[in-house]
Parts: structure tokens; sequence; C-alpha cells
């Protein structure tokens, strides 16, 4: 049974914190911009669509195995959020996976944030329980693909719904 808590993590520029319903309203600002939706679909979501998502996933996973972990990246020298970091770890035919996504608002972008939190986040699976770390990335999001090799995923090839599994064995 996996039952891993989102803690907060602290890099050179950035504190990614667990999840509140309260960051709603400024995160639906940071992910506010439709070209974010690109090569994942969708609009963006209103703030009150955010608060009740992120009430249902800091509710957590209804699969006990399973645990939802949520972070807000918070640009400590502009005082503001930025984006997101995710994982959900469960279990896997050789231990815990941990599958992984980010994203960064429009205005942050290229500047390393994504890099330095998907890093931060690696740092924080390879002290817990987790043997392997997935992230699903669509084959023309060059960005993406690049946050994942600075975080040490490599491209497989496996593809789930158009986008292109990349892979890291951690051991656990």
């Amino acid at each position: 049974m996996s039952t891993l808590v989102a803690r907060p993590i602290s890099t050179e520029r950035l504190d990614l914190l667990p999840l509140r319903v309260e960051h709603a309203e400024e995160m639906a600002l940071v992910l506010s911009d439709p070209g974010l939706h690109e090569f994942t679909g969708g609009t963006p979501d209103t703030s009150h669509t955010l608060r009740s998502r992120y009430e249902r996933m800091i509710a957590g996973s209804p699969d006990p195995a399973v645990s939802w972990l949520n972070w807000v990246l918070r640009l400590r020298t502009e005082s503001c959020l930025t984006g997101t970091v995710q994982a959900t770890v469960g279990p896997s035919g050789d231990g815990l996976t941990a599958e992984i996504a980010w994203v960064v608002g429009t205005p942050w972008q290229g500047r390393g944030i994504a890099r330095e939190a998907a890093g931060a986040l690696l740092s924080w699976l390879r002290e817990q329980p987790v043997r392997t770390v997935v992230a699903h990335i669509h084959p023309d999001h060059r960005a993406s693909a690049a946050v994942a090799t600075a975080a040490g995923l490599a491209p497989t090839d496996a593809w789930h719904d158009g986008e292109r599994r990349w892979q890291l064995a951690l051991g656990g």
C-alpha cells in the first residue's frame, strides 16, 4: 500500500508547496493561457473548476494503494505561483512507480523553472520507495522532452494516447 504524502520541497529559487484548495484562484490565472493546452487538449479552467478539481485531488485516490501527490510552484523572488508538478505513485510489477507531470505558466517559461521543479521532484522521489519514474510526453513537445531529459528520464518505444513514454529506473 502506498501512503506517500506531499511535503514542502525547496530549491534555489522555488518552493514546491503541497496543493491546497486555496491555490485555485491564483493557479487559474497562472494556467489561463490556452496555449498551455496545445499538446494536452482542453481549455483553461476557471478558478471555480480548479477549486473543485483541487478538492478531489486533495481528498486522494479512491485506491488506497495509489498516492496522488501535487505541488504548486512558488517563485520566491516574485512571491507568486508559477505552475505545478505532480506524481501519481502506485504499485507496478516491480515495486512502486511514479507517473510525473509538470506545467509552468506561459509568463514564466524559458527560465528553467520546470527543469528545477522536476529535478526537485525526482530528488524527493529518490528518497521514497519508488523504483520507476514515468512521464508521457507529446512527440512535438520539445520543451517537456528537454525537462524530462534534464531530470534523467529517457524516451522508450512505448506510446500511450499519442504520447511517448519516458522512463527512469531509480531502484527504490
